[in-house]
């Protein structure tokens, strides 16, 4: 009983230690979209997958600050330059200034972003070295035999 206790206590051991999957980087317009198992990750999915990785881990926190600077500095920039255009448009008399400083609020988000782009792409980097290596080529499968009275489970890798 104590033996069957120990390989059902391995197996459920051995399937969780080895659940980690390497994460997709696929190169789309202003950036890199994430994948793991055909599955679309946002940040908040790969903060959750990295916590066993503590560099990677910090990356992504690093990364998700940048994101918010950049979309915040952007969206101010887009609603600064829009503002005056739309004015002009109306048959208004514009704030060219506004627009000025929008377009340099757009220009600073810039290297905000592609420092967002690079992060992610390095703590990936770091999550999938670490997940490829040693432990994690282990891959078994088990399988349950029936042969008249006895009963077993064979493991082959």
């Amino acid at each position: 009983m104590k033996k069957l206790v120990f390989v059902f206590a391995a197996i459920l051991f051995t399937s969780i230690t080895l659940n980690a999957q390497k994460i997709e980087m696929n190169k789309v317009w202003g950036g890199y979209q994430f994948t793991q198992d055909g599955k679309n990750l946002s940040l908040n999915d790969m903060q959750e997958i990295m916590k066993s990785n503590q560099e990677a881990y910090d990356l992504v926190q690093s990364a998700k600050s940048n994101k918010t600077w950049g979309m915040i500095l952007g969206t101010a920039g887009g609603a600064l330059v829009g503002f005056p255009i739309g004015t002009a448009i109306g048959g208004g008399d514009p704030e060219w200034a506004l627009a000025g400083v929008g377009a340099a609020l757009i220009v600073a988000s810039i290297p905000i972003v592609k420092g967002f782009n690079n992060k992610t792409k390095k703590a990936v980097e770091l999550y999938n070295n670490d997940v490829t290596s040693g432990a994690y080529q282990f891959n078994p499968s088990f399988d349950l035999n029936i042969k008249g009275t006895s009963l077993g489970i064979t493991m082959s890798f």
